[in-house]
């Protein structure tokens, strides 16, 4: 390394958030229906968990407007982003369209679901952790799909997509 280690202390935070920005992540759509209707939120930090049973977990900011809502909910999908649907970003950032004007269909549990997503992960909240300002959410997979086509990645504070190698 041709840094010098440090600590990931409060003189640190900038350079320990860049650190992390050099792993790339795919994006994804995870969606829930509220009383006041369908929500959803943009999200990086997804990672499979088990095969046996079949388990997702995902990790909302505590930070977020929309914390609240997906932390109480019993039932969410987890979508994986295509490279096309970079304007799916936007739409639910924080004064977006959101579910306004965009085609979606609604699950048995009731919560809002696109077709056009890379996979897409049907979930029941079964177990909620502390990870500081974060939540980490672990989901029981009710059902699954998933269709061919390129990923939205995100890496050092940049979307992008991403090419096969050799």
């Amino acid at each position: 390394m041709t840094e010098p280690v440090k600590i990931p202390d409060a003189a640190h935070a900038r350079a320990f958030r860049d650190a992390l920005g050099s792993f790339t992540t795919g994006v994804t759509l995870v969606t829930t229906t509220t009383p006041e209707g369908p929500l959803g939120f943009v999200a990086n930090s997804f990672a499979s968990v088990s095969l046996e049973p079949p388990l997702v977990l995902w990790s909302p900011a505590r930070a977020s407007a929309r914390f609240a809502p997906f932390r109480d909910a019993a039932h969410y999908a987890i979508h994986i982003l295509a490279l096309e649907q970079f304007d799916l970003i936007d739409r639910f950032r924080r004064g977006g369209a959101g579910f306004a004007g965009l085609e979606h269909a609604v699950n048995p549990e009731g919560v809002p679901v696109l077709d056009t997503a890379l996979a897409r992960f049907e979930c029941r909240q079964s177990a909620a952790h502390d990870g500081g300002d974060h939540l980490i959410i672990v989901g029981a997979v009710l059902r699954f799909c998933e269709r061919d086509g390129a990923p939205l990645v995100f890496n050092r504070g940049a979307y992008g997509g991403f090419a096969h190698a050799g």
